[in-house]
């Protein structure tokens, strides 16, 4: 089976667009500038509640 990632646009520390996948830890990126390694994972899918107004 594939591993499906999901594609950070930009670094959430430092802002740097240069992201390269990290082996470790396992659906990680590592960002060029400032060297952090981190992971973007879903937590949850919230639905609408009716008859509340955002």
């Amino acid at each position: 089976m594939t591993e499906i990632r999901a594609v950070p646009f930009y670094c959430p520390y430092c802002g740097e667009e240069d992201l390269r996948p990290s082996e470790e830890p396992s659906g990680g990126w590592r960002c060029a500038d400032c060297q952090r390694v981190f992971i973007v994972r879903l937590v949850a899918l919230v639905t609408p509640t009716p008859g509340i107004a955002r």
